[in-house]
């Protein structure tokens, strides 16, 4: 006797499909599905500028090196004879669930990439089904991008500044917005030291980009000084012009004059972090909003521990994508003794994630869910939204296929099993 249930195709062998049919009509996919060549296609598209913002790491990179290193060296053992014809991708993030295991990490300064930034981001992962998480540094006001959104579902991300009226008004607008998590971000209470924007001697949020969040808040527009403060440091040659052009078309989007626009660029950068950040602080956190709240760059099982203690939801296991300190370890190293640490609540993982394999590698290693981050901006540098959207599938199709191929039929049942002694 035959089992007669039908084939699921999943979004594994349905976006194969769409590959494919599409390739014998004689075209090929709009970003390159290798991650290599989607990197290198990312880079030639955008500025020098932009590349190196968005493409590089702190010092050697070699952080960067330990991320990916950290994915290769778990190998799977798949497992055959198992009825797989039907998968199940779904997770539960506080009271949500998502059709997958992923969401869209915060990356800043979008524009560099694309004229649409944080917005067709936004319209792409609602239409695909998967949460974003808002960035602190986004180019386009959190407000513009929830109502893109609908009732997908959206985090938001926050630096914590120097000035706690304006952290207040950043969570009461995330709120509004409709965002069901804030995702406090620990790794970059000073920037770190990154070679490739140093020889270039590029900030872009001297430029006035990626502030929208600051400039369209109330709290810091009735902040700024009358005039920026003399730091100094005065830009030559052709660095003049193209800073106050940038200054001018950003201010133009946000009702603000040149010089308003350099008060903006100093306060932020006067104000944006707070290095002495404690403890104490994410207890004081709590009373500031009513969302769940993650710590986002925790590597150590001690502050696991310390975050479990003062009641905090939930844990991002991140080193900024390998961008602030050089010789770290991988985040993938690092993930099972911060989960055996956390209490049980849901960790994430975020900083070297490339693949829909590295997904389901993360996740039997006890990540609830992973952050996606600079694949997506690279499909958004070659295509916008469609780019963004095209990554998404792909992710997410490989991670369908690779736990129908290693005999799995949910991530639920992902777990060091999978991986060879």
């Amino acid at each position: 006797m035959t089992d007669a249930t039908p084939l699921s195709p999943g979004p594994g062998r349905t976006r194969q499909t769409e590959i494919f049919v599409t390739g014998a009509g004689g075209r090929r996919p709009l970003v390159p599905v290798a991650p290599a060549a989607l990197e290198a296609a990312a880079a030639a598209k955008m500025s020098a500028e932009a590349a190196a913002y968005v493409i590089g790491g702190a010092g050697m990179e070699s952080t960067m090196a330990a991320n990916r290193a950290a994915f290769d060296r778990r190998r799977l053992v798949p497992r055959v004879l198992a009825d797989v014809s039907r998968r199940d991708l779904s997770v539960e993030l506080f009271g949500r669930r998502h059709a997958a295991p992923l969401l869209l990490a915060p990356i800043g300064v979008l524009e560099l990439a694309h004229r649409e930034a944080d917005l067709a981001v936004a319209r792409a992962a609602a239409t695909e089904g998967v949460g974003y998480v808002f960035s602190n540094q986004a180019s386009v006001p959190m407000e513009d991008c929830a109502a893109a959104m609908g009732t997908a579902p959206r985090w938001f991300q926050l630096y914590w500044s120097s000035d706690d009226d304006f952290v207040r008004s950043l969570l009461s607008r995330a709120e509004k917005a409709g965002c069901e998590a804030v995702v406090l971000t620990l790794d970059t209470t000073l920037l770190g030291w990154r070679p490739r924007d140093l020889d270039l001697g590029y900030l872009p949020f001297l430029r006035g980009m990626g502030l929208a969040q600051y400039l369209s808040d109330p709290v810091f527009r009735a902040a700024l000084p009358a005039s920026p403060p003399d730091t100094g440091f005065k830009p030559r040659g052709a660095g003049i012009l193209a800073t106050a052009a940038s200054l001018v078309r950003i201010g133009r989007r946000h009702g603000l004059s040149l010089g308003r626009m350099r008060a903006a660029a100093a306060h932020f950068t006067a104000t944006y972090s707070r290095p002495n950040l404690r403890w104490a602080d994410v207890e004081r956190l709590r009373g500031m909003t009513r969302l769940p709240i993650l710590l986002k760059g925790v590597r150590h099982p001690d502050d696991a521990r310390r975050a479990a203690a003062a009641g905090v939801d939930g844990l991002v296991v991140s080193n900024h994508g390998g961008r602030q300190v050089d010789g770290e370890a991988g985040t993938l190293d690092l993930l099972p003794a911060v989960v055996a640490a956390a209490g049980g609540m849901p960790v994430l993982l975020d900083s070297g994630v490339r693949t829909g394999t590295d997904v389901a590698r993360a996740l039997a290693l006890g990540a609830r869910a992973v952050l996606l981050g600079r694949p997506y901006v690279y499909g958004l540098a070659l295509s916008g939204e469609t780019g963004v959207r095209e990554v998404i599938r792909n992710v997410v199709a490989e991670l369908d296929l690779t736990l129908a191929l290693c005999g799995i039929t949910s991530v639920a049942d992902l777990g060091p099993h999978i991986f060879a002694d």
